[in-house]
């Protein structure tokens, strides 16, 4: 008897030891699942910022503070389609993993909460904040959809909030809006900053087809002091987004200002685009004697992109929206919509007696770039071609140097997906086809053509060719940035392979090729 009353506890005890592992076991496996599931849909990018669920477009309120870089963005939590805009937010402190937070402004009486900027008032010349603590001021656009829909010119106003702790509450302005509208449609997207030549702050705005500039001693009170670009630039549809900032010409002591203005439609490519101007800025006036129309990437999807305020060391950093207005509604995404690009730093060369202003990646992304594949030199003979393996599962960065100028690239699966990019140095131009890259048919003007970007000054030695891949887009930059594309990919499995082709009558060399996988970003 008390041989069995020991069994059976013995027994039991076995029992709950074999419960409680199994519960342990599944626990672990539901966390391991859960974890790899996280930011794995289809087509979500694993090192580009992208919302947590629903919609996203325009980056906002880019400002560093107190060791943290913020992201504001145009965002509607309700859907992936766009609908009554809020300020989304995300931080980082090293620009490369982000960390997402509550929204930051939620529409109110005054209208929906459109594209603007941040700053920091180190002076407190607002009043919100102190020396010693000194406010995060956001600048924004009021929309207002019953004035819009009334058929009204004026339901775009410019209004202010403050937050004291970082960023993470605000408190709009009682006084909104501080820019009233005296009938202008499209009359939005203010770009602050701290103007040292008058000691105020300057505002720009878009006004329909042009810039307007404005300034102020306190954040409150505006006076518009000048106007840019109603006969100059590209005016194929809307203005949006402008940013102005001074940048030294690399090799030299000489100071230019470049002014970033958003067009949508009439970018080269179709839809979206970015095109830049180089000029001189007074304090109150902007002037450029620029005569050709000049595009911050001729890919066709970075738009809206603008720069950090009170960067460390005044480094000027750029982020776009991954999209275009031509189809970005319609992108085969469900849980979420769009993506940023890479965080860029911009700077100016003069090549050829020609300003031309350099997008690169920043330094910052090397520490997630796992550089320790294989360098290979690759061969081409004249009009032939040669295939390697790509193995990183459109998570990589793929890069060679050459002096060739006639060759053709081309990435494959095993299914049929295929994109091509061209470079015909003889007539001064890159060619990027992704008509047969996959998924196309969501939208008719996704993939209706090829896309032309004319690289007319390429020096004569040796240029890297540089791809940043993820799961739905492709970022390419030509001699470190000099010429960059910038577009959208939807392949139905990841390339496998790459095919060099060369098109001239010597021979190729791809020298130091390599495909480096890239970490997720999302813990």
């Amino acid at each position: 008897m008390k041989n069995k009353l020991i069994y059976n506890l013995l027994f039991a005890f076995a029992l709950i030891v074999l419960s409680c592992k199994e519960t342990t076991d599944e626990s672990l496996k539901n966390d391991i699942s859960k974890k790899e599931s996280y930011y794995t849909e289809a087509y979500r990018p694993q090192y580009h910022f992208t919302p947590d669920e629903k919609w996203m477009n325009d980056p906002n309120g880019l400002v560093y503070h107190k060791g943290v870089y913020h992201l504001f963005y145009q965002h509607y939590p309700d859907s992936t389609v766009w609908g009554p805009m809020h300020w989304g937010h995300a931080t980082s402190k090293d620009m490369v993993r982000w960390e997402h937070k509550p929204i930051a402004l939620y529409p109110d009486e005054n209208g929906l909460i459109f594209s603007g900027s941040a700053v920091v008032d180190m002076d407190n010349s607002s009043g919100f904040g102190t020396k010693e603590n000194p406010a995060l001021v956001a600048i924004f656009t009021y929309h207002l959809m019953s004035g819009e829909k009334a058929g009204r010119k004026d339901f775009q106003t410019q209004g202010i909030a403050y937050s004291l702790d970082n960023g993470d509450s605000w408190t709009k302005y009682e006084g909104n809006p501080v820019i009233g509208n005296d009938g202008i449609k499209d009359f939005r997207d203010p770009k602050v900053f701290w103007n040292e030549k008058e000691s105020v702050w300057t505002m720009l705005l878009v006004a329909g087809d042009h810039l307007q500039i404005w300034n102020s001693p306190n954040l409150k009170e505006w006076e518009q002091v000048s106007e840019f670009g109603k006969d100059q630039g590209a005016h194929g549809g809307v203005w949006e987004c402008p940013d102005l900032f001074p940048l030294q010409v690399e090799g030299t002591d000489a100071v230019k200002w470049v002014l970033l203005i958003s067009i949508n439609p009439g970018a080269p490519n179709g839809g979206s685009g970015t095109q830049y101007f180089v000029g001189d800025f007074d304090g109150k006036t902007f002037t450029s004697y620029q005569k050709e129309n000049k595009w911050l990437d001729l890919g066709r999807d970075n738009y809206a992109g603008v720069t950090y305020n009170n960067t460390p060391n005044n480094e000027r950093i750029f982020i776009g929206w991954m999209s275009n207005w031509d189809y970005a509604r319609d992108t085969p995404t469900e849980k979420w919509r769009s993506a940023m690009t890479v965080p860029r730093k911009l700077s100016l060369q003069k090549n050829n007696d020609v300003y031309e202003l350099i997008n690169y990646p920043l330094t910052a992304m090397d520490a997630i770039i796992e550089k320790n594949a294989k360098e290979l030199d690759l061969a081409v003979a004249p009009n032939q071609t040669k295939t390697i393996e790509l193995v990183k599962n459109n998570q990589s960065e793929i890069s060679f140097s050459t002096t060739g100028r006639e060759f053709q690239l081309s990435l494959k699966n095993s299914i049929g997906d295929s994109l091509g990019i061209v470079l015909k140095g003889s007539e001064g131009s890159l060619v990027f086809d992704r008509t047969a890259s996959g998924l196309t048919a969501f939208a008719g003007n996704f993939a209706t053509g090829v896309q032309t970007m004319f690289v007319p000054n390429l020096p004569k030695d040796e240029v890297e060719i540089r791809m940043l891949l993820d799961k739905s887009s492709i970022e390419l930059f030509v001699n470190k940035g000099q010429y960059v594309m910038t577009n959208q990919i939807f392949p139905r499995d990841a390339f496998t392979t790459l095919a060099v082709k060369n098109l001239s009558k010597d021979s190729l060399l791809l020298n130091r090729l390599t495909e480096n996988r890239v970490q997720r970003i999302w813990d």
